[in-house]
């Protein structure tokens, strides 16, 4: 198991930032796929910013140019910089990283935490 733990969510007005943080116990993040996606009420969860292996960054259409995922190893923690949130963005965000190798990975969750956008 690889614990992941999330914090950051809110209640913030449409055009605010928030920045969500997501800490793991150990050094899961410096190498391995990881990723922030989200689940609006009825709708399926979507990614909205991961970093591969080799640290290459890609965000959702949707997100690019206002949302940053980042790493700070020396805190195993990765956050998502939120700027300019839209009404749309409200959902439960959460956190992943995948271990093991292609092709045979394992999924690790955060718990998930809210964000809220008002318009």
């Amino acid at each position: 198991q690889v614990p992941l733990v999330e914090s950051g969510g809110g209640l913030v007005q449409a055009g605010g930032s928030l920045r969500l943080s997501c800490a793991a116990s150990g050094s899961v993040f410096s190498t391995n796929p990881l990723g922030w996606y989200r689940q609006a009420p009825g709708k399926q969860r979507e990614s909205v910013a991961t970093i591969t292996s080799g640290g290459s960054k890609y965000y959702a259409d949707s997100v690019q140019g206002r949302f940053t995922n980042s790493i700070d190893n020396a805190k195993n923690t990765v956050y998502l910089q939120m700027n300019s949130l839209k009404p749309e963005a409200t959902a439960v965000y959460s956190c992943n990283v995948k271990l093991g190798r292609p092709g045979s990975w394992r999924d690790y969750w955060g718990q998930g935490t809210q964000v809220t956008v008002s318009s």
